[in-house]
C-alpha cells in the first residue's frame, strides 16, 4: 500500500532502527513490521518487557483453528512490568492521578505506593483462597482500588473480569456466571456526576443469582452504611494488616490476563479473553507510538476501567511505560460543561483521549466553557469508540487544541486489544485528515474484502475491513466458546480477522471507517453507509447528534429514518432545520440519501460507554418496539419510551 516517504518517523523506535540502520522511514519500518513480524515483535518484546524466563519462540500460530500464541515459552508477571520495575527505578514518580467526582479534588499515588497497595491486595486474595487461574469479578468505578485490583489479580495469576460499575444486577450476574467467578471486589457506593450509585446493593442482588460466589470484598468510597452478609468482607480492615510484600507468580506468556465482556449480535455477551505478554507489549507499543508518549507526560484517558479503553490506555499501556495516568471518576458535564478542561488545566494533562459522544455533547454548550481554562499543557488529542464526525473533529482540533495539537482519531476494538488504525505513527508532522484513522499500526495489514471474500485491490475502494496479519494484542478466544470466536471473527472471510466494520481506502491509501457492516442500507439499489448520512446531518450548525437507521420500505427496499438531537437554544425553527437537513444531505450525498423521516429527540439510547444502540433504533423504525429486549443496561433507559412515543406520533400515523 502506498505510504509517504520521509527522513524519519513521528516517534523514534530505536529497538528497530539501531538493529537495522537501513530502516529510516515510517514506510520502511512499517513494511518491515508486516513482512518480518517475528523479527519486529521479537525485538520489541525482548527490550520492552521484563522476563522471568526469556522466550526462544516468538510466534506459534494455527490460523485454521484461530490459535495464536506469542512468546509461548517465555515467562513473566504483568504486575512486575507495570509497577515493580518502575518503583525500583523511580519510586516517587506519580503512577496514578485519581480525579474524583468532586470537582477540584484529586489524589496522587506514586509507583511505590501503588506497589504496596497491589501487594496488600494480592495477599488478601491469596488469604481468601484465590488461586492461579481463578476468575475474580471487579465491580468498581474508576479509582486506585480498581487499577490495583486488576494488578493484584495479575500478580497472583488470577484472571480479572471488570464489569462496568453501572450495569444492572442482572447484567453483572450473567457475567459472573459465565466466567465462573467465586470472588467479587466492589465498593460500598460510587459517585458519578454528583449522584450516588448503590454498588453494594447491586452486588447483593447479583450474588443472590450466583451461588458460585464465595466472598465479596467491599472497599470504601463514601463510608455509607451498607448491608454486610456472611459472604461479605470489609476490605479496608484486612488491607491494613496485609503485608506490602508479595512474591509475583511466574506466569506463562500465554496465561489469560483478563476477560472483558462485550455485546454480541446474538444479545448474549461474549467474554473476550486476552493473555499476558502479547497484550501488554501491544498496549505499551501503541501507547507510545500512537500518542508520541514521552517521559514526564501526564496521560489523560477519561474512559472507564470497565471498558477495553480503560484497560489498555488507563491501566496497562501507560503503566507498562512508566507513565503518569489519570483515573477520571466523573462526567463531562459535572458540575458544569467545563469539567474536562478545568481538569486539564489543574493537572497539567498533556494527552487527552475521549469518546466522540462526549465531544458532541460538549459541542452543544458552545466554546466559552473550553476557552475559560488554560489548555496550553495539551500536546496530543485523541478520540476512540466510533467514527469522529467532521464537526466534532474540527471543534476538538480547532477550539480545544487551538490548532496546535496532533489529533489522533483511533480505530480498534475490544477484540484487538489496542489501537489498529491511527494517523500516528507516520513520518514527522505528517498532515492529519479530519475524521479518519488513516494509517495502520506497525504489524497491522488492513485488507478490504468484497462480498465474495476476495481482497479488493487499488485505491478509492470500499469493502469489509479485515486484518491480514496476526498481532500480539489479538484476543485469543471467547471464554468457554472457541467455536463462537472462530465463527464470529474468522469464518466470514477465511484467512482474515473480520472486524465487522466497513471501510473506504482513499486515493492516498488512507482508511476511513464507514460504519458497521450491518449499518449499511440499500435504498433503491444504492448501498449507503448510515455514518455517511449522519456525518452530513451533523455538519448543520444546530445539530448536536444524529443516528440513522434503515427500515423496510415497500417501494425502495429500505427507507431511511433519522433521529436527531438539537443543540441548546437553536436559533432556527424546527421546520427550518428539517428543510436545511434535506438540502444538506442532497448536497453532500444525493437525493436518495435524504431521510424519509427525521425525528427530533431529547436523547438517544446509548450504552454507558456512550455508543448509540442502533439495534434498538432499528427495531423502533421497523415498528417492532415489543422486540427491543433488555434495555436496563442503557445509560438512560427512559429515552426509549420517549422515542417510541415520538415515532408513533410522527411516523406510524403517516
Amino acid at each position: 500500500m502506498p505510504l509517504a516517504e520521509a527522513e524519519a518517523v513521528s516517534t523514534p523506535i530505536p529497538e528497530i532502527t539501531e538493529a537495522f540502520p537501513h530502516l529510516r522511514t515510517y514506510e520502511s519500518i512499517y513494511n518491515f513490521s508486516v513482512e518480518q513480524p517475528e523479527e519486529f515483535w521479537g525485538r520489541l518484546g525482548r527490550t520492552r518487557l521484563e522476563w522471568m524466563r526469556d522466550f526462544t519462540v516468538v510466534a506459534d500460530h494455527d490460523r485454521e483453528k484461530a490459535s495464536f500464541r506469542w512468546f509461548p515459552d517465555g515467562q513473566l508477571n504483568v504486575s512486575v512490568n507495570c509497577v515493580d520495575r518502575h518503583a525500583r527505578k523511580d519510586p516517587d514518580r506519580v503512577a496514578l492521578i485519581w480525579e474524583k467526582d468532586e470537582a477540584g479534588h484529586h489524589e496522587m499515588i506514586t509507583y511505590k505506593q501503588l506497589q504496596d497497595l497491589v501487594c496488600r491486595l494480592a495477599n488478601v486474595l491469596l488469604d481468601c483462597g484465590v488461586k492461579r487461574g481463578d476468575r475474580v469479578a471487579l465491580y468498581l468505578p474508576a479509582s486506585p482500588l480498581a487499577a490495583a485490583s486488576m494488578l493484584a489479580c495479575a500478580r497472583i495469576g488470577a484472571v480479572h473480569s471488570v464489569v462496568f460499575a453501572g450495569f444492572s444486577a442482572e447484567a453483572l450476574a450473567s457475567r459472573v456466571q459465565d466466567a465462573g467467578a467465586e470472588t467479587i471486589i466492589t465498593m460500598d457506593q460510587a459517585v458519578r456526576g454528583g449522584k450516588v450509585i448503590e454498588l453494594k446493593k447491586v452486588v447483593d442482588a447479583a450474588v443472590a443469582r450466583c451461588p458460585s460466589i464465595r466472598q465479596v470484598l467491599v472497599g470504601t468510597r463514601t463510608g455509607a452504611s451498607v448491608n454486610m452478609g456472611p459472604k461479605d468482607i470489609k476490605l479496608d480492615k484486612i488491607l491494613e494488616s496485609a503485608s506490602t510484600e508479595c512474591t509475583p507468580a511466574v506466569q506463562d506468556a500465554e496465561d489469560t490476563l483478563f476477560l472483558l465482556y462485550t455485546s454480541g449480535s446474538t444479545g448474549s455477551p461474549k467474554g473476550v479473553a486476552h493473555t499476558s505478554a502479547g497484550y501488554l507489549l501491544y498496549t505499551s507499543v501503541t501507547h507510545q507510538h500512537v500518542f508520541d508518549y514521552k517521559d514526564g507526560d501526564i496521560f489523560g484517558c477519561v474512559a472507564d476501567v470497565g471498558w477495553i479503553t480503560g484497560h489498555s490506555y488507563v491501566v496497562y499501556g501507560p503503566l507498562a511505560n512508566g507513565a503518569t495516568t489519570v483515573l477520571f471518576e466523573s462526567t463531562p458535564v459535572y458540575p458544569d460543561p467545563g469539567r474536562y478542561w478545568e481538569t486539564v488545566s489543574r493537572l497539567g494533562i498533556t494527552h487527552f483521549y475521549c469518546a466522540p459522544t462526549a465531544l458532541r455533547l460538549l459541542l452543544r454548550y458552545g466554546d466559552d466553557w473550553v476557552k475559560k481554562y488554560d489548555r496550553s499543557s495539551l500536546r496530543v488529542l485523541g478520540s476512540v469508540g466510533e467514527p469522529l464526525n467532521l464537526e466534532a473533529w474540527h471543534w476538538f482540533h480547532d477550539v480545544v487544541g487551538e490548532g496546535a495539537c496532533t489529533l489522533v482519531d483511533t480505530w480498534w476494538q475490544t477484540e484487538t486489544g489496542g489501537i489498529m488504525l491511527s494517523p500516528r505513527p507516520s513520518y514527522p508532522d505528517a498532515p492529519v485528515k479530519p475524521g479518519m484513522p488513516m494509517r495502520p499500526m506497525y504489524g497491522i495489514r488492513p485488507v478490504l474484502c468484497d462480498a465474495g471474500g476476495q481482497e479488493v485491490q487499488g485505491l478509492g475502494v470500499d469493502g469489509a475491513l479485515c486484518i491480514g496479519s496476526v498481532w500480539p494484542g489479538i484476543s485469543r478466544t471467547v471464554y468457554g466458546d472457541h467455536k463462537r470466536y472462530l465463527e464470529t471473527y474468522f469464518s466470514p472471510f477465511p484467512g482474515y480477522y473480520f472486524s465487522g466494520d466497513g471501510a473506504h481506502r482513499d486515493t492516498d491509501g488512507h482508511y476511513q471507517i464507514t460504519g458497521r457492516m450491518d449499518d449499511v442500507i440499500n435504498v433503491t439499489g444504492h448501498r449507503l453507509g448510515t455514518a455517511e448520512v449522519e456525518d452530513a446531518m451533523t455538519e448543520h450548525p444546530e445539530i448536536a447528534e444524529a443516528a440513522v437507521v434503515g427500515f423496510p420500505h415497500d417501494v425502495k427496499g429500505e427507507g431511511i429514518l433519522a433521529f436527531i438531537i438539537l443543540k441548546e437554544n437553536p436559533e432556527s425553527t424546527e421546520e427550518q432545520i428539517l428543510q436545511d437537513l434535506k438540502k444538506l444531505v442532497r448536497t453532500k450525498i444525493a437525493g436518495y440519501a435524504i431521510p424519509d423521516f427525521t425525528l427530533v429527540c431529547t436523547g438517544l439510547p446509548k450504552t454507558r460507554s456512550g455508543k448509540i444502540m442502533r439495534r434498538i433504533l432499528r427495531k423502533i423504525a421497523a415498528g417492532k418496539p415489543d422486540e427491543l429486549g433488555d434495555i436496563s443496561t442503557l445509560a438512560d433507559p427512559s429515552v426509549v419510551k420517549i422515542i417510541i412515543d415520538t415515532y408513533n406520533a410522527k411516523v406510524k400515523q403517516t
